[in-house]
């Protein structure tokens, strides 16, 4: 089994702070500077599983920087560069205490909800009669509040401005680069063979100007479906072939976990990481484009702290 990175440990020169999220490790440098490494942890129903996914840092970070790349002509984003493959170096910026969900389809915690009755998702009143994966006449946009600990909550428009967690200037702006990025996420996985369904876009501040920040358009933040055999599968009530982390949500349901107390995780055995990884490998083939490359695991730390370092010396002063 390949070596994966749960943790880390650094303390790199002109660090200020530390952030350990669900999956990813943040480094402040200085006063205008992180350091973010996508860890081989993985998480579902706001809970970290107790294995790493061989790979699934890199295919991560790897996604995130092609998207940033691709994107920065709509909004401009935090990347400076990617000085290892499971490593992004880029602008700190003060974080909106929201994330934009956008929706294309009715799928994933919607369709559950909606199969529960609810007819109302952050404000926007849905029609009777929808389908599991049919798509919306235009992408919703539904957000959540960001916690830094437990579960996001869904929330609306009116109540993020209302308890002034985003101003209006603010959160319209916001809502105009969710629009666009997602309409060019749609795009380009379209031109790939593949539905972008769903996805998540956070954003922040530097300078007074609004940035795209965190990943963008990956297996953790997205969802995929595969364009051939959509409407084939949709006609006949069956599930879609697709390419997200749902697979891994529905198989913690299957084994009586949703993260709720009590509830143990299933094990996971090597078999099982393998084949997440597997999964994660051939979505950023897909959604890139091109062949995955995997990275020696062999001594993962020190590789990543030489290049963090060397990111530091090269971009600050």
């Amino acid at each position: 089994m390949e070596e994966t990175l749960l943790k880390t440990n650094f303390s790199f020169p002109k660090q200020t702070a530390v952030y350990k999220g669900k999956v990813r490790d943040v480094y402040f440098i200085g006063d205008d500077y992180v350091a973010m490494i996508a860890t081989d942890r993985i998480s579902a129903f706001d809970v970290v599983l107790p294995k790493g996914i061989p790979f699934k840092g890199q295919v991560l970070n790897q996604i995130a920087s092609y998207y940033l790349d691709a994107t920065k002509d709509i909004v401009p984003n935090w990347k400076i560069c990617t000085p290892d493959p499971m490593v992004t170096f880029g602008y700190k910026c003060e974080p909106f205490k929201v994330e934009m969900v956008i929706r294309g389809y009715l799928t994933g915690s919607a369709w559950r909800a909606y199969k529960n009755g609810e007819r109302e998702l952050c404000g926007i009143a849905l029609p009777d009669g929808m389908k599991e994966n049919e798509k919306f006449p235009t992408p919703l946009i539904t957000p959540t509040t960001k916690a830094d600990e437990g579960h996001d909550e869904n929330i609306s428009k009116e109540d993020i401005i209302k308890q002034g967690l985003v101003s209006c200037e603010d959160y319209e702006i916001m809502e105009k680069y969710t629009y666009a990025l997602f309409e060019k996420g749609q795009q380009m996985a379209k031109e790939k063979g593949l539905i972008l369904v769903d996805t998540k876009y956070e954003f922040g501040k530097r300078n007074g100007e609004i940035y795209l920040i965190d990943e963008i358009h990956t297996p953790d933040s997205s969802r995929y479906f595969y364009t051939d055999g959509y409407e084939e599968k949709f006609r006949n009530n069956q599930p879609q072939k697709q390419l997200s982390k749902e697979f891994v949500r529905q198989w913690l349901i299957e084994n009586g976990f949703q993260g709720q107390k009590g509830q143990a995780v299933p094990e996971m055995t090597p078999e099982y990481c393998h084949s997440v990884s597997e999964r994660y490998i051939e979505l950023y083939e897909h959604v890139v484009g091109d062949k995955f490359r995997k990275e020696s695991s062999a001594d993962l730390e020190n590789r990543i702290e030489q290049n963090i370092v060397k990111a530091i010396n090269d971009y600050t002063v």
